[in-house]
């Protein structure tokens, strides 16, 4: 066949792939790039690349895309910026599919991000990516409306449902017991004999993983308190 007469198929393929609009959030500027490639090869259109979430529904806005692209960890705090964002996006733009992609799971707000059910959502872990048809098939699965997991997640998520408080560490389970007794953080440094800073990154590390809201340090060391009795 000449390969002339095959273009006009391919470029009716191709621009009917490129409806799919992309927009990336993550900071690694090579996985950026390769990202934008991958998803240029694949016939979609990558409308907008970004390394932080800043201002992100203003941005997504203005954009278009159909589908958000997004890791987890992003600048300033380098913490849970990306799936907060996401968050955010759902509830704004709730039409614009989110694809998170991440090295790690963060099961607090992944629930959250996927107890709509609105379907439109996915969260796939970085390096448990083998196959590159794979991962844009997601997009494309997430675009229609679909939910795409990585099993690992599923596990996280089944494994902290039965016990709200099973991401904890058993040293932050410590930590929480002493919260309980009603010790500050000094007192707990000393029952530990830890420095007070380690104590406070072990309680935002708690308040993390409760998925409690910095609505005041006083009030969430409560909100702590009654999900550890909770547990029976």
């Amino acid at each position: 066949m000449d390969p002339d007469e095959a273009q006009p198929e391919d470029e009716a393929g191709r621009a009917g792939a490129a409806a799919i609009r992309i927009l990336l959030v993550e900071d690694s500027l090579l996985l950026r790039e390769g990202l934008a490639r991958l998803f240029d090869e694949a016939g979609y259109l990558t409308v907008g690349a970004h390394p932080d979430a800043t201002d992100i529904v203003e941005r997504v806005r203005v954009a278009g895309p159909d589908v958000v692209v997004m890791d987890v960890r992003l600048p300033p705090g380098f913490h849970d910026e990306g799936i907060r964002a996401a968050l955010a996006l759902r509830s704004a733009v709730p039409q614009v599919a989110v694809l998170v992609l991440s090295q790690y799971v963060e099961t607090v707000y992944a629930r959250e991000l996927l107890e709509d059910a609105r379907g439109g959502v996915g969260y796939l872990l970085k390096d448990r990516v083998t196959s590159l048809a794979e991962f844009t098939e997601a997009v494309r699965r997430v675009h229609e409306g679909g939910t795409v997991l990585d099993p690992l997640v599923v596990k996280r998520l089944v494994a902290t449902a039965r016990d709200p408080l099973g991401a904890l560490t058993p040293r932050e389970l410590e930590v929480l017991e002493l919260i309980a007794e009603g010790r500050s953080n000094t007192s707990i440094a000393e029952r530990l004999v830890i420095g007070t800073g380690a104590v406070e990154k072990h309680v935002s590390a708690i308040f993390t993983k409760l998925g409690l809201a910095d609505s005041g340090s006083a009030n969430r060391r409560v909100q702590a308190v009654l999900a550890y009795l909770q547990r029976g």
